[in-house]
């Protein structure tokens, strides 16, 4: 709005009372716009006539206040469709302002005063306060926030999810603080307290109403669109983004919780109480403290439990993170319970592994001992398959191996050797080794190897050669029984003696 010297406002009004000049015209004069001179004119009370030049959209002002009367919200962009259906040929732009000049002015809703008595109502509500990096990606950050009615007490916290075990958490801590409960708990409509709502029937989350009922509180949610209904815990948030997470600094979530709790004592605490401005809050709520509800003798649980399908890893996936379990619990259904600190992983009643929560993204937090039992059982398993393997195709393998387990031997190790000796020289060399080397009580790798070369050396046979098998398990489990060639022999034999008779 222009400012004009209270003298060149005098000129206005003489020109337009005395001389009668019209509005545009003492503009011209005086330099000034005309509205500025209309303004003026308003101002004394000075009807103010101007020349209304026709309009190519008078002949649709009649339809266009009766739309407006039945849809006083209805867009200006469909009106224009509507009447451009009609014939109307001017422009969509100024289309807009003739819109205007005829909408509705809103109706303006006047809101009375909500006063409570001490410890009668707290509001709750969670703030989205942005998205920090942490190890491996990002998360969201919201602040939980809980207001007493009455004396504007706050208590927030910061968590890296709105769900249920924040929520919950949040109560837990929140009583904790003010040491004592409301009497009834105002919130908006979102999904951790009301499940579904239509008109006055409302479905509250079972797992609120336990908690409600452990503390003895009445949850109580908005009307739908009446967010004016907790405008306490509403202005609070706002006060906690602009007097303390603006422009501050922070290391992790915990450093900022512990920089939240110095600010709500130094700060929060001290300000002017809005009912009274002759105390702080800290004052009146030492007056509505006792008016709370005691604390129950034990806190409600507000660990997060949710099921988990662990695969053929020793893993189970939780919260965008892969947490170890004993490898003999793969393929089931287990129960992760999860604290702010901890992550347990259970099966029934039996806790399977403890671990530290992991707030990064993409992590595998692991116990050294599931890695390493399952190696070992890995190592085990591959040792009694090939011994089983040995004890198939050779008689002599047992005597052997025992004799080896006897000095002290590696079993493992022997075991793999017996099998390559196996693929290379065949079972009936392998078996007449092993015999032989325990007949000498020779027992080991060296003995054998030395028998196996003196065999190929005196049946004239060729140095073995490594043959490319498949790595299938199903084709390396087989096993072939090799049969004496002299059976063949025999056969070629008979043959020649017959064609000698002949």
């Amino acid at each position: 709005m222009a400012l004009i010297p209270r003298d060149k406002e005098g000129e206005i009004v003489r020109l337009s009372k005395a001389e009668k000049w019209p509005p545009g015209t003492i503009a011209n004069e005086l330099g000034i716009h005309h509205s500025v001179v209309e303004r003026v004119l308003g101002q004394q009370g000075l009807p103010v006539t101007r020349a209304q030049r026709p309009c190519i959209a008078d002949p649709y002002v009649p339809f266009i206040r009766e739309t407006l009367e039945k849809h006083p919200k209805l867009h200006a962009s469909r009106i224009y469709q509507m009447v451009k259906e009609r014939g109307y040929p001017g422009a969509e732009d100024h289309f807009r302002t003739i819109v205007a000049r005829y909408r509705p002015a809103p109706f303006t809703e006047a809101f009375l005063r909500l006063r409570t008595l001490p410890g009668e109502q707290a509001q709750v509500d969670w703030g989205h306060f942005g998205s920090i990096e942490v190890d491996g990606g990002l998360r969201k950050l919201f602040a939980f926030v809980m207001v007493l009615a009455f004396s504007r007490k706050l208590f927030a916290r910061f968590y890296l999810s709105s769900a249920m075990a924040g929520f919950l958490r949040g109560h837990v801590e929140a009583y904790e603080y003010f040491g004592g409960v409301a009497r009834t708990n105002r919130y908006d409509n979102l999904k951790s307290a009301v499940l579904e709502r239509v008109a006055d029937a409302i479905r509250f989350h079972p797992t609120h109403l336990e908690l409600a009922a452990h503390y003895c509180f009445e949850p109580k949610p908005c009307n739908v669109a009446r967010g004016n209904e907790k405008g306490r815990v509403e202005r609070a948030i706002g006060y906690l983004r602009t007097s303390f997470f603006a422009a501050r600094p922070f290391r992790s979530v915990e450093d900022l919780n512990l920089q939240l709790d110095r600010w709500m004592a130094e700060v929060s605490d001290q300000r002017k109480c809005p009912e009274d401005k002759r105390r702080t809050v800290a004052e009146v709520f030492a007056e509505e403290q006792p008016r709370l509800l005691g604390l129950p003798d034990n806190p409600f649980p507000a660990d997060e439990r949710n099921e988990v399908r662990a695969g053929k890893t020793p893993y189970v996936r939780f919260d965008r993170n892969d947490y170890s379990i004993p490898h003999t619990h793969v393929r089931k259904t287990l129960v992760v319970s999860a604290s702010l600190d901890a992550v347990r992983v259970l099966d029934g009643t039996e806790c399977l592994a403890t671990h530290a929560r992991c707030w990064g993204v993409g992590k595998q937090i692991e116990a050294p001992s599931h890695i390493q039992d399952l190696i070992d059982y890995k190592q085990r398993a591959r040792e009694h398959r090939g011994m089983d393997q040995l004890h198939h195709v050779s008689p002599s393998c047992k005597a052997f191996l025992c004799k080896v387990a006897e000095r002290g031997g590696n079993l493992g190790f022997t075991v793999a050797k017996l099998l390559r000796h196996l693929d290379a020289f065949g079972a009936e060399a392998l078996d007449a080794a092993l015999r032989e080397a325990v007949e000498r009580d020779s027992a080991h790798l060296g003995a054998v190897r030395q028998l196996l070369d003196q065999h190929r050396h005196q049946h004239a046979q060729p140095p073995p050669l490594s043959v490319p098998v498949s790595d299938d398990p199903r084709v390396r489990a087989q096993r072939v029984h090799t049969h004496n060639l002299s059976t063949y022999d025999r056969i070629a034999r008979s043959s020649d003696h017959g064609d000698d008779t002949e």
